[in-house]
């Protein structure tokens, strides 16, 4: 079952950013609550790291319990542990290192000097192989049902690392796959596929500034997924497009009525 895109379109960036991020805390201390804890799916760039960064300043973070909480990756640059541009490293700085996580509940994907090596195919199996681990026999595929799965919309429309027309948007039985020859720095990756993306209760597309205003309007115009991959990553039971102001300007918006709260 997938869900019709909603909308909430925000005046800027930051104000996005701190929106999403307390919608992000509501969510996690309610599942926190119906199910004794939450799971997580992050993305990097500068949206994701901006919320994550947000939801480090907010006053209300330690309603959280973060001992209960697992956090996974939708993508990974596959690059040196603590290398600047890998995921988890930003996202350590931005909030993950100011909070009282458990180690064994934080989920990154392999580095590539890790104990794959350079192998992104074999880390990438590594990943699939512990999603399926973490899943159990009522979850729709060999992933968690992730409470949410956040994904920032690049300009190409991109998701996670999953490129139009690339083959990884092709993918429908790995859950995890090795991304070679990426459009965008670095060329190898690992990435979650749509069917893994589709296994969560709630996506959540982050897009915002003037430079990804074509690619929301291309991705909710009905435009299919192998040219969009946004087009194609939603959430079982809802799928929340975050924007500002800017990224939605050339939406037709009365095709998209607001989301409830």
């Amino acid at each position: 079952m997938s869900s019709s895109p909603q909308l909430v379109v925000h005046r800027d960036k930051d104000l996005m950013a701190q929106a999403a991020a307390a919608r992000l805390l509501t969510k996690i201390v309610d599942a926190q609550a119906a199910r004794g804890a939450a799971s997580v799916v992050l993305t990097g760039g500068r949206n994701g790291n901006g919320l994550l960064a947000a939801l480090a300043a907010s006053p209300a973070r330690d309603a959280i319990d973060w001992s209960r909480l697992d956090l996974w990756w939708g993508d990974e640059r596959f690059l040196p542990e603590g290398d600047p541009d890998r995921n988890v490293t930003q996202a350590r700085e931005a909030l993950l290192d100011a909070v009282p996580l458990d180690p064994a509940r934080v989920h990154a994907m392999p580095a590539s000097d890790g104990a794959y090596g350079n192998d992104a195919d074999a880390a990438a199996e590594a990943y699939a192989q512990e999603l399926a681990a973490a899943a159990r026999p009522e979850n729709h595929a060999e992933v968690p049902s992730f409470d949410v799965l956040l994904l920032g919309v690049g300009p190409d429309t991109h998701v996670a690392s999953l490129f139009p027309e690339h083959p990884g948007v092709r993918e429908t039985d790995r859950m995890v796959i090795g991304v070679h020859g990426a459009p965008k720095p670095p060329p190898t990756r690992i990435s979650l596929t749509l069917p893994a993306i589709r296994a969560a209760r709630e996506v959540w597309l982050l897009a915002a500034g003037e430079d990804k205003a074509k690619a929301a309007a291309i991705a909710l115009s009905g435009a299919g997924e192998i040219q969009a991959p946004a087009a194609g990553a939603y959430g079982r039971a809802r799928t929340l497009w975050l924007l500002d102001s800017a990224a939605a300007s050339q939406l037709p918006r009365e095709l998209y009525p607001p989301a409830l709260a």
